[in-house]
């Protein structure tokens, strides 16, 4: 069991302590699942309140919050110490040291130092594997597939021909990289091209033979990225799919053949980014957004949940909506939107005093033609 002090919290945190009790600390907790050896961790209201009825005798909270009689170490930015908090205790997942025995590994692959592979692992012909990194069991490494060193692999990842990954890479259970991208073409324009031509379908029933255009690009990892479980990147066309340092991808995301991603970028869950697009860097892509083929989104912009974007932004756009739109757009039309049912609130309230004078005038109108 792990155990450290509160110097050694504060210490690591950049807190500031208030001592009340001298504790140490085996684990962290929200403040009602906390016992006594619990660092309570209150970074919201809710959870500062819930101290009066805690049993932990120390507290994470925010600069500013003090109690009297309650140890607590003030940090300025929660999310980050909570980071550093959850990093101390967290433990990996047990790996085996070196080659399992039920492993396959060619015999013109390159294994760098103290690297693990575990079991019903493949390694291919002329694949590199760099130092210090650990591949779990049932994952698949590609012929002349190259990944760099200090890299983990959590259990059926599967890394596709040619696919260069690069240093100090997680891939989480399911990650694909390097399939063939979706791409086919008929031998005459079919029903999506007429549609995006001229806005119409015109022919019916006309069958023709789809053929697949083969990938022989790959897919190109950089350093310091994160991608999550059965997250699907697709190998390009002719040119290389490209990931970018330091990005951070959610499970359950679809990157499409050709597209390239900036640095520092955050693709959040069920995102689809379609084939030839151009990501910047530090874009942010929230849940559930989708991006139509062909389109650049410029560095810094951010992209709501359940966008659909179907058309170019420049960078430090924030875009909304489904056809997305910049943020200032969308909410212009929601107030129009909002104007115009006060109007038909109004027009109903006063419709039957329209009614009562439109018959009065229709009345007037009859005696006119009577006199």
């Amino acid at each position: 069991m792990k155990t450290f002090t509160l110097e050694q919290i504060t210490q690591i945190t950049g807190g500031m302590l208030t001592k009340a009790k001298d504790v140490s600390i085996t684990k962290i907790a929200p403040p009602l699942l906390a016992d006594e050896n619990t660092l309570a961790l209150a970074l919201g209201e809710d959870e500062i309140a819930n101290l009066s009825n805690t049993k932990a005798q120390a507290a994470l909270v925010p600069l500013g919050v003090n109690i009297d009689g309650f140890t607590t170490i003030e940090v300025e930015r929660p999310r980050l110490a909570m980071m550093k908090l959850i990093t101390m205790f967290y433990e990996e997942p047990m790996v085996n040291k070196g080659i399992h025995p039920t492993a396959t590994v060619a015999q013109s692959a390159k294994i760098g130092e103290n690297v693990s592979i575990g079991p019903n692992a493949v390694v291919s012909e002329n694949a590199v594997i760099g130092s210090n990194t650990r591949i779990l069991a049932n994952c698949y490494i590609g012929n002349g597939a190259v990944v760099g060193t200090n890299c983990f692999f959590h259990p059926n990842v599967n890394i596709g021909d040619r696919v260069q990954v690069g240093n100090d890479v997680i891939l989480h259970h399911g990650v694909s990289l390097g399939a063939d991208g979706f791409s086919f073409v008929t031998e005459n324009p079919n029903n999506i091209e007429q549609a995006r031509k001229d806005g119409e379908i015109r022919e019916n029933d006309v069958s023709q033979v789809i053929f697949k255009i083969p990938s022989i690009g790959s897919v190109v990892i950089g350093n310091n990225v994160e991608i999550g479980a059965n997250t699907c990147i697709d190998r390009g066309t002719i040119e290389n799919t490209i990931v970018g340092d330091n990005t951070k991808i959610d499970d359950l995301v679809m990157i499409g053949h050709n597209c390239r991603i900036g640095k520092g970028c955050m693709i959040v869950s069920q995102v689809g980014i379609a084939g030839s697009c151009v990501i910047g860097d530090r874009v942010v892509i929230a849940g559930q957004a989708g991006l139509a083929d062909h389109i650049s989104i410029g560095d810094d912009t951010i992209i709501a949940a359940q966008a659909g974007v179907s058309k170019s932004f420049p960078a430090k756009s924030i875009v909304v909506g489904s056809p997305a739109m910049p943020r200032k757009e969308f909410i212009k039309q929601l107030k129009i939107m909002k104007d115009a049912g006060d109007l038909i609130s109004k027009f109903k309230k006063y419709e039957p005093l329209l009614k009562t004078f439109e018959e009065s005038v229709n009345d007037s109108d009859v005696a006119g033609v009577v006199k």
